[in-house]
């Protein structure tokens, strides 16, 4: 078991905050997050890219680089892998694990709204796990978003296969129901995760069901974004802006260690 895994089998659930880019990597490693995830609609919103329509491989691969030599496990968000090949998947799961990330999330929601075949996704995990055992791979399925979310069955039957084909986690994103999170927990034999939502069970109240990981998804990136625009409109409303934010220099603490080159007036721009 490598050390980011072991997080997962610990008294506590990993609690995983995901980032977009180096400074908010950095800012939630400061804060003592020891794991961090990226994610995949912050990376694509930020380029001008559409999120889960395999449009950000180079973004994602080159965020992966600017962050996988930090002072905390990194996981990626690769959505489906960019390819319906699990040999090209795989490809990228090599890239990703040589750049220093500890872990990736794969799901088997589409572009057009459909959920990939279930031997499909199940082919891109062995793939992933048979070119690079160490790397954690979470395996996410998306009945509660694209499926049917009230068939549990299906969800059930497809994290089977995917923990069988070596996922080393599984992750379902819009599932809250406490009693059907505790019914799901009886059928895996890996750790489960769960995405955090302000309107349902609290971190200890998922604790308490068994849930080994919490991740925050793009919540992070939503509100900070419309922190920013809240702050432009009440400066334009003559308004006084509230709230914490960090200074010039605490910002500027965060560049990658070599990284800082001073301008010709001596400020590191």
């Amino acid at each position: 078991m490598t050390a980011f895994a072991a997080l997962h089998h610990t008294g506590t659930p990993l609690l995983l905050p995901n980032a977009w880019d180096h400074a908010s990597a950095a800012a939630l490693a400061a804060q003592g997050f020891s794991a961090v995830g990226t994610t995949s609609l912050g990376v694509a919103a930020a380029a001008g890219l559409p999120d889960g329509a395999a449009a950000t491989r180079d973004a994602t691969l080159n965020l992966a680089l600017a962050l996988g030599s930090g002072p905390f496990f990194l996981s990626v968000d690769a959505e489906g892998g960019f390819s319906d090949a699990p040999d090209e998947v795989a490809g990228v799961a090599r890239e990703l694990a040589a750049v220093g990330a500890a872990g990736i999330n794969l799901e088997d929601g589409r572009p057009d709204g459909t959920l990939a075949p279930v031997e499909l996704h199940a082919a891109k995990i062995a793939a992933v796990k048979s070119a690079v055992p160490g790397l954690f791979v979470n395996a996410r399925t998306d009945t509660h978003w694209l499926g049917d979310g009230g068939d549990m069955g299906d969800t059930s039957r497809r994290l089977d296969a995917y923990q069988q084909a070596g996922a080393d986690g599984v992750f379902v994103p819009g599932l809250s129901e406490p009693s059907r999170i505790t019914a799901l927990l009886k059928t895996l034999d890996v750790p489960l995760n769960i995405l955090y939502s302000p309107t349902g069970p609290t971190v200890p109240a998922l604790a308490d069901l068994g849930v080994r990981r919490i991740s925050l998804g793009s919540l992070l990136y939503r509100r900070a974004l419309g922190a920013a625009v809240e702050t432009a409109a009440l400066i334009r409303a003559g308004r006084s802006v509230e709230g914490p934010a960090p200074t010039y220099g605490e910002v500027q603490a965060l560049v990658r260690p070599g990284s800082q080159r001073p301008d010709a007036l001596g400020r590191p721009w």
